[in-house]
């Protein structure tokens, strides 16, 4: 028997529970159950389209359908009916989030309306979503249009690819839903991961295939990539659990005539990356915005200007620096929609609690804002430095193998495992701790 109260579950216990427990069992099966589905839907192809002129297409340009097709594990690329996966759906969550900081009724839903109010905005999102799968689904059906078999009626394609594609991405959603409320995990953040995942094959691979036909300098480049890849993921890992944590103190609570509790002593955590991966993707979709405006106006100007921000440019430096610039910009800007020093200011004075020290109300809200802008500062630098760092080595080791392979997925990668594994651990516990109180 593989329990103790003292310690989180050992791997041994995990496994014990998986076998035993019927419950847990079903869940993993679940989740593994669609994620498969939602796999093999990318590969149901969609009818109409001359695939090996759009491939072209793909090798020529399309740099943001490129990034974009990293998150749907190479869906768009290969045009199935789940070619947009997940993404309006992702789309909806973040400007749902944006809106929730600017409208007062939707922030009202959420501080104040509890459960119900989260399911209000659940709902809201899902509409978010089904609007904005639909703009992409015309909006990448009009590209599609001109690779579209002779003799198809440009309308009839239009309508009928951008019905599929929304509602493959509708489906997606749904499965995602279900694997959050029945399956193990965040359903978009586990079908994400999956997408990223399954291009790793083809990356490894090119990589072994690369190494055995190179010569001993592309044999050392790719050594040495894999070394910074792993030093990476190490980072990430200290980084995404980092956190500066505050001593809180409750104030003397007198019960009776005169008995005191002694104070209670904690910590509020604050977390080192606040934005998670999402300062990248933001940073990600805006400096590819100029090139794909550009290679869809054709304009010489626009070509020239968006030429800089090229990251396969002669010079790639404007690039970086931009690009750096904008995660740190996004992290500042993400960090304050997450986190509000005076909400929680308040909240710690009207529990009676106080960060020693420190005085409540305004002085406690200004010392939290002046804590949070040096950890956003030191996540946003770390950020930069992850998005940066692999792409410039690539570039110096001329190892390409590993492209898909960026900093955003690797952020994704390491922190959808590390928040499975915690809630895996979660029920686990919380297994151990129901048999306890039935002995």
């Amino acid at each position: 028997m593989f329990v103790s109260r003292g310690r989180n579950p050992s791997a041994a216990e995990v496994i014990s529970q998986l076998v035993r427990n019927p419950e847990l069992r079903g869940r993993v099966l679940t989740t593994l159950g669609l994620l498969l589905f939602i796999r093999l839907g990318i590969y149901i192809p969609m009818p109409g389209i001359d695939r090996v002129a759009f491939q072209s297409f793909l090798q020529q340009g399309g740099q943001l359908i490129g990034f974009l097709d990293i998150f749907t594990g190479g869906g768009i690329s290969t045009l199935g009916i789940f070619a947009l996966g997940i993404l309006p759906f992702i789309n909806a969550s973040i400007i749902l989030q944006l809106l929730t900081a600017a409208l007062p009724q939707l922030e009202d839903l959420q501080k104040n309306e509890g459960e119900a109010g989260r399911r209000k905005i659940a709902q809201i999102t899902r509409y978010v979503a089904l609007g904005w799968g639909l703009v992409q689904s015309v909006i990448f059906a009009l590209i599609l249009r001109q690779y579209a078999v002779e003799g198809l009626s440009e309308v009839v394609f239009v309508v009928q690819t951008a019905l599929a594609l929304v509602t493959g991405s509708m489906i997606v959603m749904w499965m995602s839903e279900i694997i959050t409320d029945r399956g193990i995990g965040q359903g978009a953040s586990l079908v994400i991961f999956l997408n990223i995942v399954a291009t790793l094959p083809k990356a490894l691979a090119s990589t072994i295939e690369k190494a055995q036909t190179g010569d001993r300098g592309d044999v050392v480049g790719i050594i040495v990539l894999v070394m910074v890849f792993l030093m990476t993921i190490v980072g990430i890992i200290f980084v995404q659990e980092g956190s500066r944590r505050l001593p809180i103190v409750s104030a003397k609570r007198q019960i009776g005539g005169t008995n005191l509790l002694p104070n209670r002593q904690s910590y509020l955590p604050l977390k080192l990356n606040a934005g998670g991966v999402m300062p990248i993707i933001f940073a990600s979709a805006l400096i590819f915005l100029p090139i794909t405006i550009a290679n869809f106006t054709k304009n010489p100007l626009l070509i020239r200007a968006a030429s800089t921000l090229n990251p396969s440019a002669a010079n790639p430096w404007p690039y970086a620096l931009v690009f750096f610039a904008l995660i740190v910009g996004f992290s500042y800007f993400y960090a304050s929609l997450t986190i509000n020093p005076i909400d929680i200011a308040t909240n710690l004075k009207r529990g009676g609690v106080a960060i020693p020290g420190v005085r409540p109300g305004s002085a406690t809200a200004n010392y939290l804002s002046g804590v949070q802008n040096r950890l956003t500062l030191l996540g946003g630098l770390f950020l930069g430095a992850v998005a940066i760092i692999p792409a410039a080595v690539e570039r110096a080791t001329n190892v390409q193998t590993f492209q898909g392979l960026g900093a955003t997925s690797l952020l994704i990668l390491v922190g959808v495992a590390i928040d499975t594994a915690k809630q895996v651990q979660t029920y686990v516990i919380s297994q151990r701790y129901e048999g306890l109180v039935r002995q």
